[in-house]
């Protein structure tokens, strides 16, 4: 997690810089499947790829192409289902370290499953964590994902009866569902929280309600045109409060250091993040690195020059 937080943080500034190209993700939905794809480069890095995905009842599955950017030449082909889960945990670290309270210590998380863990991991990282308390829908995987995270991150996390509790508890609130309706209410939030959405990666799913976006000082999105897309919360929320994307912000430039974050201990800020293709670029290359260093992997035919 700690390189992973590290490459996510230098694509953000090459991001803002010019230095980076991001593709946002574009589906191809089937009745029993569907199709998934986005990529981007890092010249800096020499590198581009494209991650590509399908989703279908049987199963998720991830790889990442990753390719030389000077020549061309074929690198890597990466398995990138924990890779997917790592960048992004490691992307909401980020957020939480630039648009969190200094002193934020209490996170509220609503959702046990594939992302989850990650994004606890990550923020854990960034701020001294004093305890967590954690909802999902079903009892056993919460309380067996409060276990699992207890022991491994050496803080107390509890599992609670309703998303209110998570919410209510947190300086840090995480939502990280497949939710297609709001399931995080702005009412509950206190005054000086942070929130990374994660989940609601497509323009019919939402994660926040409006209040939620209405209390918000700071608003930040991953890929401004990928969030016009397929950001649900945002794409309805401000509809509904009939506000235009003018004063939405990207990350990557208050990570430069260009644009304002928190300005307040009372400041509400939120990080919407879709999961953009730098990341995984970023990932898969530290990853290459690594497994050149270490004389890992399996030659493919395919790759040959």
């Amino acid at each position: 997690m700690e390189r992973a937080l590290e490459c996510v943080e230098a694509s953000f500034r090459a991001q803002y810089s010019g230095e980076a190209t991001n593709r946002p993700r574009q589906r191809i939905l089937l009745p029993h499947s569907s199709l998934h794809y986005m990529a981007g480069s890092l010249p800096g890095d020499n590198l581009m790829g494209m991650k590509i995905y399908t989703v279908s009842r049987e199963a998720f599955r991830f790889v990442v192409l990753l390719l030389d950017a000077t020549s061309g030449a074929f690198l890597a082909l990466i398995e990138a289902d924990h890779l997917g889960r790592i960048r992004t945990g490691a992307a909401s670290g980020v957020a939480t370290k630039f648009l969190a309270r200094i002193d934020a210590a209490r996170v509220g998380l609503i959702g046990a499953g594939r992302q989850a863990s990650t994004q606890l991991e990550a923020v854990s990282r960034v701020r001294k964590l004093s305890g967590a308390k954690v909802f999902s829908r079903t009892q056993s995987s919460r309380e067996a994902f409060c276990r699992e995270m207890s022991a491994k991150l050496r803080i107390e996390v509890e599992p609670v009866e309703t998303a209110e509790a998570a919410v209510r508890f947190g300086d840090i609130v995480i939502t990280a569902t497949s939710s297609n309706q709001p399931l995080l209410f702005g009412e509950w939030l206190r005054p000086g929280t942070h929130v990374n959405a994660v989940g609601a990666n497509m323009a019919s799913r939402r994660e926040v309600d409006d209040a939620t976006l209405e209390r918000a000082t700071l608003i930040a999105v991953d890929d401004l045109a990928q969030a016009k897309v397929e950001a649900g919360d945002l794409i309805q929320g401000l509809a509904a409060l009939k506000r235009g994307w003018d004063g939405i912000s990207q990350i990557c430039g208050i990570v430069a250091g260009a644009q304002p974050g928190r300005a307040s201990r009372d400041d509400i800020t939120i990080f919407k993040s879709s999961g953009i293709a730098l990341w995984d670029v970023a990932a898969a290359g530290f990853i290459y690195r690594q497994a050149l260093e270490k004389g890992r992997g399996k030659p493919l035919a395919l790759f040959e020059k």
